[in-house]
Formats: C-alpha cells, structure tokens, sequence
C-alpha cells in the first residue's frame, strides 16, 4: 500500500527528531546517550504507553534487564523518563511530558494497568488555575502538576 511506507519515514523521522533531544539532554548533564539508552527509549516510544521493565525487556530482547534497569535510572534522574508507581511488583516508565506531552494517569490497584487521559484545555487550565490558588494560599511555589487516578478498571 502507499501509504505504509510513508508513515514508517514518518515513524523514523520522530524518533530521529526524539534522539536529537534526549542525545543534547544527556550530554547537557554529562551522560552518554548510549545505544543501550536509545533501545529503551525506542520501546517507550514505539510501546507510547507506560510499561513495566518485563515489558520493556520482553519488547526487545537485546535488553538485558540488569543495563536496562541502570539504564532507565539514569534516563529518569536525566528527566528523559518518568517513573510512575502504580503499586503492586513494578513500576512503569514512559517518556517524560517535555517529550509525550502533558497527560493524566487512570491507575487500576487490582491489576495495576495504567491508562493515559488527556484533558481539554478548558479543564486543564481549570485544574491548573484550582491548585495555584491552594498552593498560593500556603506559599508553595509549583512549578508543574500531575494527577493520577487511582481506583478499578473496566475488566477488574
């Protein structure tokens, strides 16, 4: 079909454009951006949802999951990659927001799944303007927010 090869240049030109900037993050905070780190970063972003370490080794079986887990540590004290802990056996990783975007989580605590949700915009700057006002009112200064639901998915 025409169109598939199109997309997969398009696939190719994103992660190009999403190595640059996590290459030029890295190196700001003297980190190599190693071709161990640009596998994980790969899965992430080819997965585009947050996943566990077996998922991420699972998903590319090159990944040993000793370098990848000190792999991901580093990515994530980078601010590359953002580690999000759903309770239960492991904690999930996706891209961090500078590079997937604002978003929410829904946090299943039966099975542990985790659902991104996005907002409207009304609703964000809602949120947004609702917890500067608390904050404002105790002299904390926020500099972002997430907000992660936790309750019971559809299946459980």
């Amino acid at each position: 079909m025409p169109g598939q090869p199109q997309q997969g240049a398009e696939d190719s030109d994103l992660l190009s454009e999403l190595h640059a900037q996590i290459g030029g993050k890295l190196a700001q905070q003297g980190h190599r951006y190693t071709s161990g780190r640009q596998d994980l970063v790969e899965v992430l972003a080819l997965t585009g949802q947050p996943v566990t370490l077996p998922d991420i080794v699972a998903a590319d079986p090159k990944l040993a999951q000793s370098s990848a887990y000190r792999n991901l540590d580093v990515l994530v004290r980078c601010g590359v990659i953002r580690r999000i802990k759903a309770g239960g056996d492991h904690a999930y990783f996706e891209l961090a927001e500078p590079l997937l975007g604002h978003h929410h989580h829904l946090i299943c605590i039966s099975c542990g799944s985790i659902e991104d949700i996005h907002f409207d915009s009304e609703v964000e700057h809602m949120v947004d303007k609702s917890l500067s006002e608390i904050a404002a009112q105790t002299g904390f200064t926020p500099t972002q927010h997430s907000l992660d639901l936790h309750g019971h998915c559809a299946d459980c």
